[in-house]
């Protein structure tokens, strides 16, 4: 019983409320790049469409099907990513990699948001999915950094 305790405690409000509203839910249209990620795990998955203008991310769009712990993780990202550049979000992917595997640091701004997930670090079945809309985000700007200087 104590283990079911944890799991809805790990469920906090804040967890629910930034699952139920995550921003730019909305594919792009004409995208410099767009990855597909999927854990495999659980199945979650996060599509992650972006724009770069002069090394920054110009537009987002996100198509997330994933937990709740997953969609919280990209309910802050997707508030947070546009006019960051790829060390930024590498950044940010590697402190909340970090976080969920040693008890790390939180994320730097415009990131922090992501320290809400710090008790599903006791839980890594749970960190792929978590990991999902960053790990997509960091490879979306490696193909559009690789076809904007081809």
């Amino acid at each position: 019983m104590s283990g079911e305790n944890d799991l809805i405690k790990l469920y906090s409000g804040r967890i629910l409320e930034l699952a139920a509203d995550i921003p730019r839910t909305e594919r792009l249209s004409d995208p410099d790049a767009s990855v597909k990620k999927r854990s495999p795990l659980c199945g979650s998955t996060v599509t992650v469409d972006l724009n770069v203008s002069d090394g920054k991310i110009t537009d987002y769009g996100q198509e997330v099907k994933a937990c709740a712990l997953g969609q919280a993780a990209a309910s802050v990202v997707g508030g947070a990513i546009v006019g960051c550049d790829a060390d930024e979000v590498r950044a940010a992917r590697d402190a909340l990699r970090a976080l969920l595997k040693e008890d790390g640091p939180t994320p730097p701004a415009p990131f922090d948001g992501l320290e809400v997930l710090r008790p599903a670090s006791a839980y890594k079945n749970r960190h792929a999915s978590i990991m999902l809309s960053l790990d997509a985000a960091c490879e979306a700007l490696e193909q559009a950094q690789k076809t904007q200087t081809a």
